[in-house]
């Protein structure tokens, strides 16, 4: 049941704002064109790691999407329980407004600790079949989930693709 629920789920990595050299609109029109592709190959539930930058944006749009389409679902996945206290005004009410509009809402770790963020994206990867990537080629975490999808066998959108060349 879990590897065919598997194959219409998809999760997303990227990077903070600020390691990105497009601007905020930018990049939510390659992730919005990614996400409609993912939707037309038959995928109707996303996963968001919920932190500041890809995941909150792909997590905004997803969400925009279900009020047109209603088999859509969102699933946010929170690195540790003390996540949320780590962003400003602005950040916690887009996160706050997405937990609330979440289909499904999980904590990973039940504290913080130094590879939490990456176990994070290991269950994410672990329940998708795609994984809607916005990564610069840096090293980074971004770098870190892509390399254990390909591990995994987990294909990978790289939405800067285009824009790198």
């Amino acid at each position: 049941m879990e590897n065919e629920k598997r194959l219409h789920r998809c999760c997303f990595t990227g990077h903070r704002p600020e390691k990105l050299s497009l601007s905020e609109n930018e990049v939510k029109h390659l992730l919005e064109k990614a996400i409609d592709n993912a939707i037309a190959d038959g995928y109707v539930t996303f996963i968001t790691g919920m932190a500041k930058g890809t995941d909150i944006w792909a997590a905004e749009i997803v969400l925009e999407k279900k009020k047109r389409n209603d088999a859509l679902r969102l699933i946010c996945a929170i690195p540790h329980p003390d996540f949320e206290k780590r962003r400003g005004f602005f950040e916690e009410r887009r996160y706050n407004r997405i937990l609330k509009n979440a289909d499904y809402v999980t904590i990973i770790s039940d504290h913080y600790y130094r590879t939490c963020y990456q176990k994070r994206n290991e269950w994410m990867v672990d329940r998708s079949s795609l994984v809607i990537a916005v990564w610069n080629g840096q090293p980074s975490g971004t770098k870190n989930t892509i390399d254990y999808a390909d591990r995994k066998d987990v294909k990978v959108v790289n939405v800067l693709d285009t824009t790198m060349q």
